[in-house]
């Protein structure tokens, strides 16, 4: 099965106001991890992820405190 080309993820509102989630496309780099899964990233290529199933690990520190390290991905055509 081919790997999906671009994804929406998920990333959490601002921590204490309550704020909507925000929804990044990410597309697939070309590029690797060290444990040789495939990177996907945002146009401006600032945030990038490596995509497991529908959870996306950031490989990018995200704003504000806190540490997510698994973030909800969906599959786009």
């Amino acid at each position: 099965m081919d790997r999906p080309q671009r994804y929406a993820v998920t990333r959490p509102g601002p921590p204490g106001r309550h704020g909507p989630p925000e929804v990044v496309v990410v597309h697939l780099t070309g590029t690797y991890t060290a444990a040789g899964e495939p990177v996907y990233a945002d146009e401006a290529g600032a945030f990038r992820v490596a995509i497991e199933g529908e959870e996306a690990r950031p490989l990018t520190a995200l704003p504000g405190p806190g540490r997510h390290t698994c973030l909800d991905a969906v599959p786009l055509p």
